[in-house]
């Protein structure tokens, strides 16, 4: 008898104990990952609130920050196993459910001790949301809609981190910064009644017996310790003046050692706890290379637009989130048209699109200046937008195009595992490089700003003249004037190490069109499958 790879998926799903539409399943599992990508930002403006409320430095609150995500890190990669052991569905309502309590527990801390072992369970309950949502939102949808599952969860991870901050800095500022924190409560408790209701574990869901197979914890072990100090390194590297700290010279030589051994060793384990054996499928080991890249560009990009204009043009952080959020409304009204376009145009050709609109998004915010407007900043965001809808959903699509289905969970958390890793090196890195090359600019700009200078001295005389006229005396006047040239001149060099990071970021992008141009793009078409009765 022949019946077509549709007709099966069809045929899968309507073998489920409850045959749910996927348009029921799929905004409730988006809601728990929507909220726990979420928790990622929104307590990045908080943190000055954090540490007056808590009686520490603005330094050792940002370990709220990092706790989270090291924690979250460690069990990404984990979500295949987990599943496998306890059953897709409870896995992920565990998650959901420690993510709730411990929402709850972190916005009622007395201390900075209690509310950092919190921040950590948090980030453990957090780490399998996303990548379960993922899977969920794989298996809910029949073959030709796997674009649109895709698209709804590309609005989750593109639009929750630019939202973050905005929504961060409103609670922050109109009620308190533990409300950051307590909003997930509600939302917890309503979507696991949901997915109590409505979610089911999938008929082909892989399922391991730990009599049987043991657990792997010399893999677990290594992984987790390369994930934890590379995370530790990348969050705190800027702060400690990178390899100048013995520290992080320390969390570096961990971070190589753990990660290429876990590694190895995984690859070789009959029973892998992470089974990195999957990156050997070309698409799916390509677009893991492709979802690294671009989650440095994405989050790197979304860190560095609003610290400059903080910095450098004078906006609060409310406003600064507001320059971002032009490209989560176009990636929004996007997807939908991405996850439409998926099944009849060849992969690569949109994730090439997808680059080169990025490259452009880039080139544009590589030639902003000190004084450009809102309206010049906002365009810039919305050009990336468009951009980044082309690019997650064909990404995801190809990931999972010739992975079993047996396996999506492993795949997921993997993916998930390299766009969240991406994330973090590109942010320190690209925080470094306008460092550096700011105070490049700056050796170069002062060399100019000397007495043979006629434009400088011009320059001088004539604010000394204004602030003289103003009644200061002759020597505060040229002292004021001095400091207030050099800290133009301050401000236009960071300025340049900005725009020298954006044309480097638009530069590391277009190495993702080769990458692209070797994916493979899956068929959507029912195709004739041989089944023996």
């Amino acid at each position: 008898m022949s019946v077509s790879g549709a007709s099966i998926d069809r045929a899968v799903a309507m073998n489920r104990p409850m045959a749910v539409s996927p348009w029921f399943i799929g905004p409730l599992v988006a809601m728990a990952a929507f909220m726990e990508v979420l928790d990622t930002t929104i307590a990045n403006v908080a943190l000055p609130h954090i540490a007056g409320n808590m009686a520490v430095t603005v330094d050792e609150s940002t370990w709220v920050l990092t706790s989270y995500l090291v924690a979250n890190a460690i069990v990404l990669p984990l979500n295949g196993f987990f599943s496998a052991v306890f059953g897709r569905k409870r896995y992920f309502m565990g998650c959901m459910m420690l993510f709730t309590v411990s929402s709850l527990l972190v916005g009622l801390a007395p201390s900075f001790p209690i509310l950092l072992i919190c921040r950590v369970l948090q980030g453990l309950g957090g780490g399998g949301l996303q990548p379960g949502a993922q899977a969920i939102l794989r298996d809910s949808f029949p073959r030709e809609q796997i674009g649109t599952a895709m698209a709804v969860y590309g609005i989750v991870v593109v639009v929750s981190p630019v939202l973050g901050p905005v929504l961060g800095g409103w609670i922050t500022d109109n009620y308190s910064w533990r409300w950051c924190f307590l909003i997930n409560v509600p939302i917890g408790i309503f979507t696991l009644l949901g997915l109590f209701t409505l979610l089911e574990d999938p008929p082909h869901q892989r399922r391991v017996k730990i009599r049987e197979t043991g657990i792997d914890y010399i893999g677990l072990g290594l992984v987790s310790l390369g994930l934890a100090c590379l995370q530790i390194m990348m969050d705190r590297g800027q702060d400690a003046d990178w390899f100048a700290s013995p520290t992080i010279c320390v969390l570096a030589v961990l971070a190589g050692l753990g990660l290429t051994a876990g590694f190895i060793w995984e690859w070789y384990e009959p029973h892998p706890i992470i089974n990195f054996r999957l990156l050997a499928d070309r698409n799916f080991g390509f677009a893991t290379l492709g979802m690294f890249i671009f989650g440095a560009v994405l989050y790197s990009t979304t860190t560095l637009l609003p610290l400059m204009v903080q910095t450098l043009m004078g906006y609060d952080a409310r406003d600064a989130g507001m320059v971002l959020a032009p490209g989560g409304v176009v990636v929004f009204c996007l997807m939908p048209l991405v996850g439409f376009l998926v099944p009849r145009v060849q992969t690569r050709w949109l994730v090439v699109f997808g680059i080169l609109v990025n490259v452009v998004a880039l080139l544009l915010m590589g030639g902003l200046n000190l004084s450009a407007d809102y309206s010049a900043l906002a365009w810039c965001r919305a050009v990336q937008g468009l951009g980044l809808a082309f690019l997650f959903v064909p990404f995801n699509t190809a990931a999972f195009a010739f992975v079993p289905r047996d396996r999506i969970s492993d795949a997921s958390g993997i993916l998930n595992l390299a766009r969240n890793i991406g994330g973090s090196v590109g942010i320190s890195a690209a925080a470094a490089f306008v460092a550096n090359s700011a105070q490049e600019q700056q050796n170069f700009l002062v060399a100019h700003v000397s007495r043979t200078n006629p434009v400088y001295m011009n320059t001088l005389r004539h604010l000394t003249g204004s602030l003289a006229h103003m009644g200061l005396s002759a020597g505060h006047a040229l002292a004021v004037a001095e400091a207030l040239i050099f800290a133009k001149l301050r401000g236009q060099a960071s300025m340049l190490g900005y725009i020298d990071a954006y044309h480097d970021l638009a530069i590391l992008f277009l190495l993702v069109v080769p990458i692209a141009m070797l994916l493979r793009t899956p068929s959507f078409r029912e195709k004739p499958v041989q089944v023996t009765e």
